[in-house]
């Protein structure tokens, strides 16, 4: 298998702790995928028509992307039981993708400082932005600290791959520091970043 890929992006992070959790990172070739909105990778489009990243390229040549649908189909591939299959598995869903949803604007607040010039960025869409990222983890320090002392699923990975985003690219989203703010959520993101799956995927600029 290969998979396309850019070593700062929280959701190529999510897939690559899942290989870790599996035993199973030299179970695919890396292909660097780097780009940008504006400048997609010649490899990502090469893989997936829409030129987002992660994609991972099975042996027969089939490209599945975006990361939940990876990580789903090598959670079944390597029997991990990351996705529960009783009624349990909603709150797992709805929190991978609350966790993914988060990631999402804290990217497109880095996107703005990225892709657009200083005289031309929105205050207002990045106000946006950060709003949503502050309501979020509002939602999981109030709401969903019970659910992350459970048994780790996928839904546990994308809240930690999203906790630890948010501090390698806070100077350049430029939302809030979030852990004094959210001790309970700081706490368990503390214990967990301490897995060797986290340890072994630590993004790089």
């Amino acid at each position: 298998m290969k998979l396309t890929y850019a070593a700062a992006s929280p959701f190529v992070r999510k897939v690559m702790v899942v290989l870790e959790e599996a035993n199973q990172s030299d179970a695919v070739e890396l292909i660097d995928g780097f780009g940008s909105p504006v400048a997609p990778n010649d490899n990502a489009v090469a893989a997936n028509p829409l030129g987002k990243i992660p994609c991972l390229v099975l042996n027969d040549g089939t490209s599945l992307y975006d990361s939940r649908v990876i990580t789903r189909y090598l959670d079944e591939h390597f029997a991990l039981s990351l996705y529960p299959v009783d009624e349990s598995r909603w709150a797992t869903l709805t929190l991978e993708a609350h966790a993914d949803a988060l990631l999402e604007a804290a990217v497109l607040c880095v996107y703005e400082h990225r892709c657009r010039d200083e005289d031309d960025r929105s205050s207002a869409w990045l106000e946006a932005q950060q709003g949503k990222i502050e309501r979020a983890l509002d939602a999981i320090e109030n709401q969903w600290m019970p659910y992350l002392q459970g048994d780790m699923t996928i839904a546990h990975i994308g809240v930690a791959c999203a906790m630890e985003y948010l501090e390698f690219r806070q100077e350049m989203g430029g939302w809030p520091a979030w852990r004094e703010t959210h001790p309970k959520l700081d706490a368990w993101s503390k214990v967990f970043a301490a897995r060797p799956s986290m340890k072994a995927t630590i993004p790089t600029v």
